[in-house]
């Protein structure tokens, strides 16, 4: 949100709620993709617009909230990396920090606040598993207790061991804030092109169906409330989806016997 801002302040800060205009909404995104920005940033920064100024009238600190009009939200990019791929951005060259935040977003399927939130005493060596939950009123959106894999096992040990702080993503002894730039150069020196941190996500959710994984399974391993939701994004993927229903309609000679 505070990212945001700085992009929707200087639009939209000296404007009471109540001259905002649909026009106002409209003249935002086409500035903003002027300057070259993507339609779906658009659509990002003003449902975050959308979010700030409906929480601000539940709590009575505005009337009412303007109607903030987006632009129609994109496709999703289905962009995913393979698992040759998947191995040379782990073992392409980086900061420690941010070699460590790529294994373990492949490795739980969590996003970037998730992982640079997580802390020590949320890692279990005995059990061997990994809460990205947060206690209290922490984020929880798609945040779940996943196991330890082999790979992560071996990383957190030796970061354990090197240590300076509680959180597992640190920088000089201190909490890491973004790793934006250095995942950039990571995905760069693995020679890989397209590739956002929230790509990481869908490619341990898509390597896991394609692995015959049942679809509540993932859901779970994705902190998914609505097991519905990773249905309709991720069945697809799996080996077997309408298989069945496809070796129904083969209608060719002989087809009949088969069955």
């Amino acid at each position: 949100m505070r990212s945001t801002g700085k992009t929707l302040l200087p639009a939209f800060g000296h404007l009471r709620p109540d001259q905002i205009t649909v026009q106002d909404c409209r003249d935002y995104g086409q500035q903003r993709m002027d300057a070259g920005k993507s339609q779906g940033t658009v659509w990002t920064e003003l449902g975050h617009l959308r979010i700030v100024l409906n929480w601000a009238a539940k709590k009575g600190l505005i009337e009412k909230a303007p109607l903030i009009e987006l632009p129609p939200k994109p496709a999703p990019k289905d962009r995913y990396l393979t698992r040759a791929e998947a191995i040379r951005l782990v073992n392409a060259e980086a900061e420690p920090h941010v070699q460590l935040a790529i294994k373990l977003m492949l490795g739980t399927a969590g996003r970037q606040g998730a992982i640079l939130d997580l802390t020590w005493d949320r890692v279990d060596f005995r059990r061997h598993t990994i809460d990205l939950r947060v206690e209290g009123g922490g984020p929880r959106k798609g945040r779940a207790l996943v196991p330890m894999n082999p790979m992560l096992h071996e990383a957190l040990t030796e970061a354990k061991a090197a240590a300076l702080s509680d959180y597992v993503i640190e920088w000089h002894g201190k909490k890491v804030q973004s790793i934006r730039k250095g995942f950039s150069r990571a995905v760069a020196n693995a020679g890989l092109k397209d590739v956002g941190m929230h790509t990481l996500r869908h490619t341990a959710a898509v390597h896991m169906v394609e692995g015959g994984t049942d679809i509540a399974e993932v859901a779970q391993f994705l902190g998914h409330s609505n097991p519905s939701i990773t249905f309709r994004v991720y069945a697809r993927y799996s080996p077997t989806h309408l298989r069945r229903a496809a070796s129904i309609l083969d209608f060719s000679v002989g087809s009949e016997k088969s069955r």
